[in-house]
């Protein structure tokens, strides 16, 4: 399973700088994969709560066991779409996601129904990509795979990694969702696909389902690909790890 958590963490950083939970908050955690960004409003939020949701039912195993082995009997988890779960009504105090609201199929829908779960003025945070051009993590490993350098500009559609990345959209699906006072940061950080360029490889194929953008190549061309994918992996390793650079969108914004 990939290590979200790590790749992440300067991101988890910049989220958390301007985060103001306190205690007896109520918050709601939006595409929460394993649970660091729930475990930490949990704790920050103290006699409160915090609530993540996410469509991984693994992620979400690996949430519960680390939220219980760090005995936070305040954080809880759902396996569910946020875009149609039944939310109580105004419980939430507070709304957070990092970079897991890019894949809803209608984002205003969604974000509608995560609105109503939220208390009129309440704050929602999130980060999500600014577009496949600004992404180095997605632009040489594309290259690299396909060898085609026009396949690493992929379309920002509803449901892709990038579908939040224009901000005049962004404004416009929030406004309609119920939001007010939005607002955008650009954030520049360092994403970490792992210690070495072997397991840095390693976690590319699980991630990017890489063979699929070598179907139809034949097993020499297919090698090849992987080759130039290991030879750009290497060349990311800092001694460090492996770093890509990488742009995102903080977005603040407050339910009617």
């Amino acid at each position: 399973m990939f290590d979200y958590d790590a790749e992440l963490r300067h991101y988890h950083q910049r989220l958390w700088d301007v985060l103001d939970i306190r205690q007896g908050d109520r918050v709601l955690d939006i595409g929460c994969g394993a649970g660091q960004t729930t475990r930490d409003a949990a704790r920050a939020a103290s006699t409160g709560t915090a609530l993540g949701i996410d469509i991984s039912g693994p992620m979400l195993a690996r949430a519960r066991r680390q939220a219980e082995a760090e005995e936070l009997g305040n954080a809880s988890f759902v396996h569910a779409d946020a875009q149609t779960h039944v939310f109580p009504g105004e419980h939430f105090s507070l709304g957070i996601s990092r970079f897991g609201t890019m894949f809803f199929s209608d984002p205003v829908a969604a974000f509608a129904n995560i609105g109503r779960a939220l208390r009129p003025g309440s704050a929602f945070t999130q980060l999500v990509w600014q577009a496949g051009d600004r992404q180095e993590w997605d632009s040489a490993i594309r290259v690299a795979l396909t060898g085609d350098r026009a396949s690493s500009m992929p379309a920002a559609a509803a449901g892709s990694a990038f579908s939040l990345a224009d901000p005049g959209v962004v404004a416009g699906v929030l406004s309609a969702a119920g939001f007010t006072a939005v607002n955008f940061v650009d954030v520049c950080e360092p994403v970490y696909y792992g210690p070495d360029a072997d397991q840095a490889c390693a976690a590319v194929l699980q991630l990017w389902k890489a063979t699929e953008l070598v179907t139809g190549l034949d097993p020499a061309c297919a090698q090849r690909a992987f080759d130039r994918l290991r030879a750009t992996l290497a060349a990311h390793d800092t001694g460090g790890g492996v770093w890509f650079e990488s742009r995102a969108w903080l977005i603040t914004a407050r339910r009617l």
